[in-house]
């Protein structure tokens, strides 16, 4: 389960490596030059053969769940005092493009927006931006419809690593659109943190952590039990873990006992980002799994922090745009999906909401850094789009079911025990 609100002003990042091109880009709000419902602008992979070919007229409106921050219309003004300031909005020159008038609904949680989805019989919305803990769920259950990649004009521009990835695509069948996505790094406090961590030993190891007791600060989510996991797959090979979401009882057994161990250690749980922005500002929080978003934002306001991929990697989180199975208004859901995808939508939702893009070119936009109201330079080197290096260490967040997904089948533990668990590791 992941709570998330739209982001707050970022903060300069005082980088000077661009990682991406600068060349000059259309504005970020004008339409992309192809429709969005070009077939013949994609060379994506073959689609099931009962999938559409093409995509109709649109129905008029769409109906979709979202993050907050994940259809801006130019309501949000970032700063009302400065006139100057362009608020961001893609959903109007979507809106003028399509005759879809988009109505969009906030969930809080993964789980609210699974139950959102299961609403009417799965009628009353098209679509949804859902992240990893609830994509899986929403395919096995049938919520959510393939789709055909060769309708989505900027499916080829996507990263290759977000094309086909487990959270969204199952025996090679595509259930949506990448939309963003960022690292669960390991943040500590440079001045009281010593000497620097490499490894997530200093918050799992009794013996490191005992330092930093009631300092430690551990994300409020059931999914946190795969972070868990992640350090024992390194540091116990014994138990066999090869995926953190897929977990044998053994292997879940160790994980949920290992932050049980944790619990006396843990002064704070944050699930909103403002929350661990202040724990880390006043001193309640020196070390603990934190987003990108904290990082630069406590570094901006001179916060002494820093934030490294631990040895044995990280967990993460990617949304996806998915289309109810039962949408009322599939062509004008597969036409935001194929508007979401645009390097020029991408850095608008990017930059607004603190992420990275699943489309590198938008960091052809991003990079300039004059974007709109945050202006935020070299944008793509601080949130590290285009590291292999970086994006290779994140085992992304999946919902874990019971099929364990190879030869094991139904061993595995299904994400309504993870739930019942935290519950106990939280106590």
């Amino acid at each position: 389960m992941k709570t998330r609100t739209p982001l707050g002003v970022l903060a300069a990042f005082g980088l000077v490596v661009s990682a991406c091109a600068g060349a000059a880009t259309p504005s970020p709000t004008a339409p992309p030059a192809s429709a969005p419902a070009s077939v013949e602008a994609s060379a994506a992979p073959s689609p099931s053969s009962n999938l559409p070919q093409t995509i109709g007229a649109g129905e008029g409106e769409l109906n979709i769940i979202i993050w907050a921050g994940y259809a801006e219309d130019g309501s949000n003004k970032v700063d009302t005092a400065t006139t100057t300031l362009k608020a961001y909005d893609w959903v109007h020159g979507f809106e003028t493009k399509t005759g879809c008038k988009v109505n969009s609904k906030a969930g809080n949680t993964s789980d609210e927006m699974v139950t959102l989805m299961r609403q009417g019989g799965g009628s009353v919305y098209d679509g949804v931006s859902a992240s990893g803990d609830a994509s899986n769920r929403l395919i096995a259950n049938g919520d959510v419809a393939e789709i055909n990649p060769a309708l989505i004009p900027d499916w080829n521009n996507i990263a290759v690593f977000l094309q086909s990835p487990p959270h969204n695509t199952v025996n090679g069948k595509h259930y949506g659109v990448s939309h963003g996505w960022g690292g669960n790094s390991l943040m500590y406090r440079t001045d009281k943190v010593t000497p620097a961590p490499t490894s997530w030993d200093v918050v799992f190891d009794p013996a490191k952590a005992a330092a930093y007791k009631g300092k430690i600060t551990d994300y409020d989510s059931p999914i946190y039990i795969a972070d868990a996991a992640l350090y024992l797959k390194a540091h116990k090979p014994d138990l066999g873990i090869t995926d953190p979401y897929e977990l044998t009882q053994p292997q879940f057994d160790a994980a949920v006992q290992l932050l049980k161990d944790q619990r006396p250690l843990v002064g704070k749980f944050w699930a909103a980002y403002t929350d661990e922005i202040d724990n880390f500002t006043n001193g309640a929080s020196l070390v603990g799994t934190t987003w990108p978003y904290q990082v630069n934002t406590l570094k901006a306001s001179g916060v002494k922090v820093e934030a490294v991929v631990p040895t044995e990697g990280m967990t993460g989180w990617a949304d996806t745009w998915m289309m109810s199975a039962h949408a009322k208004h599939p062509n004008c859901m597969y036409m935001w999906m194929g508007w979401m995808a645009t390097k020029e939508v991408q850095a608008q939702v990017a930059e607004s909401f603190g992420e990275s893009p699943a489309n590198p070119q938008a960091c052809e936009i991003l990079d300039k850094g004059d974007l709109g109201p945050y202006a935020v330079k070299d944008f793509c080197t601080a949130y590290r789009v285009t590291d292999k290096t970086f994006y290779d260490a994140i085992s992304f967040w999946k919902t874990p079911l019971a099929d364990c997904g190879d030869s094991r089948g139904q061993t595995c533990i299904d994400y309504s025990v993870w739930t019942q668990k935290w519950t106990e590791i939280k106590g």
